[in-house]
């Protein structure tokens, strides 16, 4: 049989106010347990929840930006379940009335081509504490520091077919929300998590498969992996006879399998009604119209603006716009710089990632500046630099050896671009190898190379590669 995968993902995207979303209690990470929860955090009695106007901007301002409608009412529900690091006994969250509806977020795919993923809607909540078994000995601790921490909630439609498209998704979705500046992003802290529900049918079928809810997925590797194994497990329940049950699953990424948790509840479980305490939300035109103008540029109009602007390709844009911070970087290098974008984008997309890669570092945090490249960048586009004298200037800068010009007279790296010099090196070589020279004027062109690897190891590496190859073809064909 041949199958195909149906994948929706619920993103969980922690909201960058300063305070919580009915409370004024602070929402700093890192704070000692149970430290960051006030009265109407713990649900005492007698207090009241006061809806955070922040929070409400924020989650038009993602409305607006992925083409939804605005719903000018919104109501706050109850949803009722009993965990112990829900202290109220309920979550407040929004049902039916949320405060986003129907919108969409085009993805590029791994071929260049672009696929829309329908966005079902957005809603705001409160999260729910933490529990911690790890530091305690038969028995389970509550942290409480997150409670009332407002959340955007974003459901997307089933559109999904591979872990792959959810994951370029989830990617484009990450990246959004920290254009808009509403949340940070940080999955291994909690800010941006996924839950994925994962079905499968035979192909061509219209009605959907029974689908399965997998937890714990804090990296985008994680969400892959994940998706793809339970895809498998899937598959293999049906074509043994069996029947896919509808459940929550946890993912195990040491295991790298998902297992059950529980069955998987449905709305009326939880028993959602209006919370009496909160008055419906009414959005008016006139702050729509202020949020709108306070939209940036989006990641979707900078990639196109840097392919028709800067000549660069598509999958350089999509590399360059995968962050605010990494597309102000680029075009900082070229406004200190004024070197030709091609060059900037390669020295970004392949050298600079790569070095934060290996160190872990975002790139705000890069030893090498936007100025500090772009002067680099100048001393290859005044052929002072080779492109492999760049990368060790460039290795010495990461490190903190200095400026580049620095670097350079403190190593002697600069280019040997004398014509003279690089012809008395060359006739020396010649002179030198005449047997070679003979193969290479009898056709054998791979010869070449010896002698380009002779002159560059006489020069240390310091000749003009492009000069040294012109140079070397004249006097080889004499």
């Amino acid at each position: 049989m041949q199958w195909e995968t149906v994948i929706g993902l619920e993103v969980h995207a922690q909201l960058a106010t300063r305070s919580k979303i009915f409370s004024a209690a602070a929402t700093a990470y890192g704070a000692a347990p149970n430290t960051q929860a006030c009265a109407v955090d713990l649900g005492l009695p007698g207090v009241l929840p006061v809806l955070n106007k922040e929070a409400v901007r924020m989650a038009v301002k993602f409305g607006l930006a992925i083409g939804a409608e605005i719903p000018s009412r919104s109501v706050f529900a109850r949803k009722n379940y009993f965990y112990p690091d829900l202290p109220k006994g309920y979550q407040i969250s929004q049902y039916e009335q949320p405060i986003v509806e129907a919108g969409y977020l085009d993805i590029t795919l791994e071929d260049g081509s672009n696929k829309r993923i329908g966005i079902t809607r957005a809603h705001l909540e409160e999260d729910a504490g933490k529990s911690l078994h790890e530091d305690f000995h038969g028995a389970s601790g509550i942290d409480l520091n997150r409670a009332g921490t407002p959340l955007l909630e974003i459901v997307s439609e089933p559109d999904m077919r591979s872990a792959k498209e959810a994951v370029a998704y989830l990617k484009t979705l990450h990246a959004l929300v920290r254009y808009l500046g509403i949340c940070d992003g940080n999955m291994q802290e909690g800010s941006f998590r996924c839950d994925a529900n994962v079905s499968v049918r035979i192909k061509g079928e219209e009605k959907l498969g029974t689908r399965a809810e997998l937890k714990n997925l804090n990296s985008f590797r994680f969400v892959e992996r994940a998706i793809n194994y339970e895809v498998e497990r899937q598959i293999d329940v049906l074509e043994n006879g069996g029947e896919v049950i509808q459940e929550t699953r946890l993912y195990d990424s040491d295991k790298d399998e998902t297992r059950s948790m529980r069955s998987k509840e449905e709305a009326n479980d939880y028993r959602y009604f209006p919370d009496p305490d909160l008055l419906p939300v009414e959005i008016e035109p006139s702050l729509l119209e202020q949020v709108h103008s306070e939209l940036p540029e989006l990641p979707a109009a900078k990639k196109q603006r840097f392919c028709s602007k800067y000549g660069l390709s598509a999958q350089d844009a999509v590399q360059l716009t995968a962050s605010r911070e990494m597309a102000d970087y680029f075009e900082s290098v070229l406004a200190d710089s004024g070197v030709e974008p091609k060059l900037a984008a390669n020295w970004i997309n392949v050298e600079l990632a790569a070095a934060l890669n290996k160190d872990g570092l975002d790139i705000e945090a890069s030893p090498v500046t936007a100025e500090a490249l772009g002067k680099l960048l100048k001393r290859i586009a005044d052929n002072t630099l080779s492109g492999k004298l760049a990368k060790e200037v460039f290795e010495a800068m990461w490190e903190g050896a200095g400026s580049v010009d620095e670097i350079i007279e403190k190593r002697g790296l600069r280019q040997i671009t004398d014509t003279a010099a690089i012809e008395a090196i060359i006739d020396k070589i010649l002179a030198d190898n005449p047997a070679q020279v003979e193969q290479y004027r009898a056709g054998k062109d791979k010869v070449f190379g010896f002698f380009v690897g002779q002159a560059m190891k006489a020069t240390q590496g310091k000749a003009n590669p492009a000069q040294l190859n012109k140079l070397l073809k004249d006097r080889l064909i004499q």
